[in-house]
């Protein structure tokens, strides 16, 4: 029986093993942006989380992935995209992938936007200039290729492309085009496009519209309800933005689809049934300009401001009315997650707090100051660590688990 190299058997093993805390996706494995993980909190030893491991993986915005004890992000030098796949607990480098990818700045940094997604042993990516990747999850070699733009005329958006792939059965999703493209997931065969009109910038999230599974893609002047298997639109609502930057993923509770827009767009609770939509109300107490905000217990969190404010806040909405329920005390605008009842909020200075996900107050559990630099994308949390990245690619993780609990 010929062996197997010891790295493959511990990814096997990994991923066999792999648990509910596993982060394989842009706003986690329930679309959502909250963690099933309980009991993750412990206590901050000298007012800080223990920093176990930091690496730079080059400019950008791209979050961070964790699926079988292996943490996946893209950086860019100058010249080149950088898939990048480290060890999760040690960060020690397990394998990278570049390709040919200029650095596109325009008002920002620049540098890749969209997370890698994990699939069983494929990782799939999707670069500014519509380069779709399928790796090998175990060792980063490239299984296959395509380009949305150069292939099927998609648009280039203006900030480039920056939704998530996402995997629907065979089926990779794509931002891209006017209400999305799919290709196949064996070999990247297009299986639909919509129009090559300039995409919005989220990520598809799946939802149930009564029965009907559908995909709310957020376009570049309204958002869609695709059927993922064809690309039928079921329906779309308006949603107008300045430059057309609708960033913030849509987020589905029940019949009702939160919206959230920056530069001074505001927020809406919009109803939706087979087919028929209607706004239930709007106001501009959150303004998202890329942080999606999470639905929680009938109340929306979400950060209220723009890259760059230093008086954002991290406020609470009920659901059902949009009255503003409280609102954190000002702080650079960052991005959010949540786990347990509890928000994770990455300021854009690099403080990581810890928020109560309650109505009856802003009440802070924990604040630390975890990095230096811009910090604009999505902290993870997986299996007792949290997950950050700045700008320039430091990716730093610390242990949010050990030290007992909080009292």
């Amino acid at each position: 029986m010929r062996k197997l190299p010891i790295a493959l058997l511990t990814f096997a093993a990994l991923t066999a093993a792999a648990t509910a805390e596993d982060w394989p996706r842009y706003r986690g494995a329930n679309f959502d942006g909250i963690s099933t993980e309980k009991n993750w909190l412990g206590a901050w030893p000298g007012g800080t989380p223990k920093q176990l491991w930091k690496k730079n993986v080059g400019t950008g915005f791209a979050s961070l992935t964790v699926a079988g004890g292996r943490v996946f992000t893209i950086g860019n030098n100058g010249k080149q995209d950088t898939v990048q796949c480290f060890d999760a607990v040690t960060g020690a480098e397990v394998w990278k992938h570049g390709y040919a990818q200029e650095l596109d700045p325009k008002y920002y940094e620049g540098g890749p936007s969209a997370t890698p997604t994990v699939d069983g042993d494929r990782v799939f990516t999707l670069s500014k200039q519509g380069d779709v990747l399928c790796l090998d999850a175990k060792t980063g070699a490239l299984v296959w290729t395509k380009n949305v733009h150069k292939e099927f005329g998609a648009e280039l958006p203006d900030w480039g492309f920056a939704g998530s792939p996402h995997i629907e059965g065979d089926l990779v999703v794509l931002n891209a085009g006017t209400s999305g493209i799919a290709l196949k997931k064996a070999d990247g065969a297009k299986a639909w496009a919509s129009g090559k009109d300039a995409a919005g910038y989220g990520t598809p999230v799946p939802f149930k519209d009564g029965d009907v599974r559908a995909l709310a893609i957020f376009g570049a002047k309204q958002v869609f309800a695709v059927e993922p298997r064809t690309g039928k639109v079921l329906w779309e609502h308006p949603w107008k933005t300045s430059y057309d930057v609708n960033s913030a993923d849509p987020v589905v509770s029940g019949d009702v689809m939160f919206l959230s827009s920056g530069y001074g767009t505001g927020g809406a609770a919009v109803r939706f049934d087979g087919g028929k939509t209607q706004q239930v109300w709007f106001n501009k107490e959150i303004r998202a300009h890329f942080a999606s905000p999470v639905v929680i217990g009938g109340h929306v969190y979400g950060v209220d401001g723009q890259g760059g404010d230093k008086d954002s806040k991290l406020k609470c909405l009920d659901l059902k009315t949009g009255k503003l329920v409280w609102a954190s005390p000002g702080a650079s605008a960052g991005s959010l997650a949540a786990a347990d009842d509890k928000l994770i909020w990455l300021t854009g200075n690099g403080e990581l707090v810890v928020v109560e996900a309650r109505p009856d107050g802003y009440k802070e559990i924990a604040r630390a100051q975890v990095g230096g630099g811009k910090f604009w994308t999505a902290p993870v949390l997986s299996n007792g660590k949290v997950y950050v990245r700045n700008a320039k690619g430091d990716v730093i993780c610390v242990d949010v688990k050990s030290g007992g609990p909080v009292g």
